[in-house]
């Protein structure tokens, strides 16, 4: 952990005036007085119920009946008592509580007793609208609400009782209307996205609303504009932001189209470029390469928004802005990461993983970095962060990048964010008719004087990968006061069996039956206990290749894995 230099901590100084003097007019303009919008008059009904692309689990259903609440990766226990009576097990279950995006497992349910279930308990909510914790009135909790209370609106009007009716549209339209005054207040990042895509659909879907669209379309194509690079990758450069908001933006696209108006052009474009960057981002088994904050694979989410693509044929983009490299050949993928954490206050989810990669080969994964936990003690998620958890080089047991303590950033990053010093130089290019990625960063140039270059070489029949590793200094030959230890690790995917002989040689069996051949020249190679944070059944114990040396200043690497 650090510090913030000076020139950092009037950085921050600057954004957190900027941030409360958002939340400071938003809290103004959310008071009823103030929020007032003419033309709305009271609503009659949802004249537009959006489609839902989450994936839905009809068991959840049952799981309430019997008296458990699983929600971010955490199941607590609620017995005969409402789930807003029991103290939330961290701060995401609450967020996904109040939230409401649960309603879509028991409208997937598809029962009267799940509809029952699901009328009873957003009456529940709307009975302690006046005594609800802050993070229910969070406009990006709101706004989650909004979309799904809309989403589910066919299941929750659905009704003879017209006080329940009556009760749960007057609500949403309340809601909507403060969040209309207050959304930007939200945290920069995916929770501002998610709060002005509610008032969106606010506005697309309840009757009475249409004549404020023009202003909410506005305040989207804006926000839209700020947040996502030429490329189609976030700021924060976590593709899985991308996929976040385009489980929202598709079907609100899809709800101008109902309504007979023309999509916005920066909804659009928007779209188009995302897709581009998550082709870009995926590799060969259907999941999205885990740097910065991906986690947990949503293949089938990945699937339903691919099937809105509106250039399927279309090369991924070359993702230059969000520096991320990707070579492909028949049946294999490698994507790098060549590019530094964003800004601090962007920095909440960054990982030490620059010049990491991750290797596909047909439908299985060979190379994965340990991607995000679902749920985990804070001093878990720093070590999923840590360069060591990357296919990366670790150079005198220390990051590429270093975590930074700082109130104030942290509140605005939305967790402890991270710092790399020095630059990071990349290039495409050809060795022998072969495309190659070239890069060099100097995360390690400040504390040790030594750069980091890689090159990797993807074959052209998708059977081989190359790679050469570098310790050197910035210009000239460096000798360095004293040896320096280094590893270069290599994280074998979850269910790939490994072996390695007498003569470090590793072989890794793959779930598809093939074999691959593992060597390396200039380190000692060893098979070692390895873990992977991102698996559907939460955190499991996998194996690594880790190259072992001690470099003077001077060290090459080279390594090659080969299908047989």
């Amino acid at each position: 952990m650090s510090g913030l230099s000076i020139s950092e901590r009037a950085h921050v100084a600057r954004i957190s005036v900027t941030e409360a003097s958002r939340r400071g007019m938003a809290r103004v303009l959310g008071t009823p007085l103030l929020n007032w919008r003419p033309g709305t008059g009271r609503a009659q009904e949802v004249t537009l119920v959006p489609h839902n692309l989450r994936t839905a689990d009809p068991s959840f259903a049952t799981e309430i009946a019997h008296g458990s609440f699983g929600l971010a990766g955490i199941h607590a226990t609620t017995g005969n008592f409402s789930a807003f009576d029991v103290s939330p097990p961290n701060a995401a279950w609450s967020r996904e509580l109040h939230g409401f995006g649960w309603l879509r497992h028991l409208e997937a349910d598809d029962t009267p007793e799940a509809t029952a279930q699901a009328q009873r308990l957003v009456s529940d909510w709307i009975g302690r609208e006046a005594n609800l914790p802050n993070t229910a009135n969070a406009p990006e909790v709101m706004g989650r609400r909004i979309i799904s209370w809309l989403a589910a609106s066919a299941m929750l009007l659905e009704t003879p009782d017209e006080t329940v009716f009556d009760r749960t549209l007057q609500s949403l339209c309340l809601q909507h209307k403060r969040l209309t005054s207050t959304w930007q207040a939200a945290p920069f990042g995916l929770p501002r996205l998610e709060a002005v895509m509610a008032v969106t659909y606010g506005d697309l879907c309840i009757a009475g609303h249409a004549a404020h669209l023009a202003n909410s379309e506005h305040a989207l194509a804006t926000e839209l504009s700020r947040q996502f690079m030429d490329d189609g990758g976030h700021v924060s450069r976590n593709v899985q932001v991308s996929v976040e908001v385009l489980l929202d933006l598709l079907p609100l696209r899809q709800c101008f189209l109902a309504r007979n108006r023309p999509v916005p052009p920066a909804i659009e474009s928007a779209i188009a470029r995302m897709m581009l960057m998550i082709r870009h981002m995926r590799l060969g088994d259907g999941s999205l390469a885990r740097f910065n904050g991906a986690g947990v694979p949503q293949i089938s989410e990945l699937t339903s928004i691919l099937a809105y693509d509106p250039a399927p044929m279309q090369d991924p983009a070359a993702a230059d802005d969000s520096r991320y490299a990707r070579l492909t050949a028949p049946g294999a993928v490698v994507i790098v990461d060549t590019g530094t954490p964003p800004a601090l206050e962007l920095a909440g989810t960054a990982n030490a993983g620059c010049l990491s990669f991750e290797f596909s080969a047909g439908s299985c994964a060979v190379f994965l970095n340990g991607g995000r936990p679902q749920v985990a003690e804070p001093a878990m998620l720093a070590a999923a962060r840590s360069t060591g958890t990357h296919n990366a080089l670790v150079l005198a047991d220390r990051s590429s990048a270093q975590l930074v303590r700082d109130a104030r950033l942290e509140r605005l990053a939305g967790d402890i964010p991270l710092r790399m010093t020095g630059a990071v130089v990349s290039e495409i290019t050809s060795v022998d008719g072969t495309p190659t990625v070239l890069a060099s960063h100097e995360g390690y140039l400040a504390d040790h004087g030594v750069v980091h270059t890689r090159r990797l070489s993807l074959g052209p029949e998708g059977n081989r990968l190359d790679g050469i590793d570098q310790l050197h200094g910035p210009r000239g030959t460096l000798r360095l006061s004293r040896d320096l230890p280094f590893a270069i690790h290599f994280h074998i995917a979850p269910r790939a069996g490994a072996s390695i002989d007498n003569d470090g040689t590793v072989s890794l069996d793959l779930t598809d039956g093939s074999t691959w051949t593992f060597t390396a020249d200039g380190a000692t190679v060893s098979l070692e206990p390895g873990l992977h944070f991102a698996d559907m059944t939460g955190i499991v114990r996998t194996r690594q290749i880790v190259l072992r040396g001690a470099t003077f200043g001077e060290t090459e690497v080279t390594w090659r894995i080969v299908r047989n």
